[in-house]
């Protein structure tokens, strides 16, 4: 049977165009003028996915898309967001709505169809249960995400935290490792400053890092996150990096826990160069300006050459409301990809999360910075998932 969208558009050539171009790639197609209408259709026919413009008189599209996450019989509908806007506070207006993604006008019918195949899919997949092991005896290999900053300062350690806390309150009792010896700003942010077992772990011969050494060195925050946390003595940093023993935490890692976040400091560093490969998925941290967005399109284009290409996922991270940021569209023409998650400014609660020392996720929930890390981090750990024998899927 044909998957079903409805398109929501006050202007009737673009509903025409739009809805012949998804028929011809076998989509069952039903339209919609104005915001009123489409609440109508989307709670009577239930379709699989709803492309709604912003732009309408009676009632805007990020409204209609508030109503329909709020109604239960519509909450579960793929939403993309279609609009002329193109500044990158127009698209978190349109996360922060619940859209699952946002295209401006005009796009090309061959994006357009690549989106919606996508987003379909990506629901289809959540939707699936996932089948049990089929033995005890099987092992099952742990997931493992790499957060690196384009440069430093661009909010690689808050992104890193808050992916692990979402990571708890889902159940999968995740690990957090901090490879920024003498930069370990993981522990202070969490209270820990005292915790400082990932330079004991690299001091030590790599013979010896077997599974329970590892497990060993695990801390546990009064959150329930486990961390593996770095000291901020600036003498950790002259030593020479001990990538074997790097390597071999990762792999412990991935063998004890169900998850595993690494936060692996900013550019192309002796950490990225060495554990890139490990990583199922790598998280690239960046702000919304021509600066970081031009170092992160080169240091996304050498890990392309490295192989890592499709393990990539870019994250803006807003710190602060500015007209002159660059727009979402032009930031995804510099960086040469597209932007997994868009984190709202929120200076006042990353400050309270720092002096409360709990994660964002963790302190204020229901907040739109919150909402915007726990999607990012549903998305990580849903593109991948973990099998039987070691093997992944996509």
């Amino acid at each position: 049977m044909a998957e079903k969208i409805l398109i929501v558009d006050d202007d009737i050539d673009s509903l025409k165009l739009i809805g012949l171009m998804l028929q011809r790639h076998g989509y069952e197609v039903s339209a919609a003028n104005s915001g009123s209408q489409a609440l109508v259709k989307a709670e009577k026919e239930q379709p699989n996915l709803i492309i709604l413009d912003v732009m309408m008189p009676d009632m805007n599209g990020l409204e209609v898309c508030r109503r329909l996450r709020t109604n239960e019989r519509t909450s579960d509908i793929a939403i993309i967001m279609f609009t002329a806007k193109t500044l990158i506070d127009d698209k978190v207006k349109g996360f922060e709505a619940g859209a699952d993604d946002y295209l401006t006008k005009p796009t090309h019918p061959a994006e357009l169809a690549s989106r919606v195949k996508a987003i379909l899919a990506r629901r289809a997949a959540k939707q699936e249960t996932a089948p049990p092991l089929p033995s005890d005896n099987l092992k099952t290999r742990g997931l493992t995400i790499g957060v690196v900053g384009a440069k430093g300062g661009v909010g690689t350690t808050t992104v890193a935290i808050n992916i692990a806390a979402a990571a708890v309150n889902a159940g999968d009792n995740p690990v957090l490792a901090d490879f920024r010896l003498g930069q370990g700003s993981i522990g202070v942010a969490l209270g820990m400053i005292r915790t400082q077992s990932m330079s004991k772990l690299m001091a030590l011969p790599t013979a010896e890092l077997n599974a329970q050494v590892v497990e060993n060195a695990i801390s546990t925050h009064q959150s329930g996150l486990r961390l593996i946390a770095s000291s901020i003595n600036p003498r950790d940093m002259l030593a020479a990096p001990n990538l074997e023993n790097a390597l071999t935490i990762v792999r412990q890692l991935r063998a004890i826990s169900k998850l595993a976040v690494f936060d692996l400091g900013s550019g192309f560093n002796p950490y990225v160069a060495k554990l890139h490969n490990e990583m199922d998925k790598l998280v690239v941290v960046v702000e919304p300006n021509a600066v970081a967005l031009s170092i992160a399109r080169e240091l996304v284009k050498f890990l392309d050459e490295e192989g890592s290409g499709g393990k990539i996922n870019i994250a803006v991270l807003n710190r602060a409301q500015s007209s002159l940021q660059t727009s979402w569209h032009d930031a995804e023409a510099i960086v040469g990809r597209e932007l997994k998650a868009i984190i709202s400014p929120a200076p006042e609660l990353a400050f309270q999360a720092i002096e409360s020392k709990v994660p964002i996720v963790l302190l204020q929930p229901s907040s739109i910075v919150a909402g915007q890390m726990v999607k990012l981090a549903e998305e990580l750990r849903a593109r991948v998932r973990p099998l039987a024998g070691g093997q992944l899927t996509t």
